[in-house]
């Protein structure tokens, strides 16, 4: 199973998402924003990370993505990350394309391996890591 760091600024959600990913065998840490998450992913080197796109600071999400994205550690540089937002739920806003276009591909405006709506469920969590880590 998988280390996996879940970034989310509600505590609430963080621990549902521990829990579920728990409850099937992987290892979870979590951080409540951007600056913890960067220290979180230096001391726990995890195998996938979990982002929410929206934090306190705005889209404090993204954010995370470009900095750790720059990183000097290959295996930072490189973890995989699902993002998670509500933001569909409400707005008409995407931020990647359902489809390809010709030019990207779905989930790939950001430097990213998949994305979740929220409020998450946990079948398309398993789903999405599954897919991702190609297990």
């Amino acid at each position: 199973m998988a280390k996996i760091l879940v970034v989310d600024d509600e505590p609430r959600v963080a621990q549902a998402l521990q829990l579920a990913l728990e409850a099937n065998g992987h290892e979870v840490v979590t951080a409540g924003s951007k600056e913890e998450a960067e220290a979180a992913a230096v001391d726990s080197k995890p195998d996938l990370m979990i982002v929410d796109v929206m934090m306190p600071e705005g889209t404090e999400g993204f954010h995370l993505v470009w900095k750790v994205r720059q990183m000097e550690d290959e295996s930072l540089k490189n973890v995989p990350i699902i993002m998670a937002t509500g933001i569909h739920q409400t707005t008409n806003l995407r931020f990647y394309p359902d489809q390809s276009d010709g030019t990207y591909k779905p989930g790939e405006y950001l430097p990213v391996q998949g994305w979740l709506d929220k409020p998450v469920q946990v079948e398309d969590l398993l789903k999405t890591i599954n897919q991702v880590l190609g297990s």
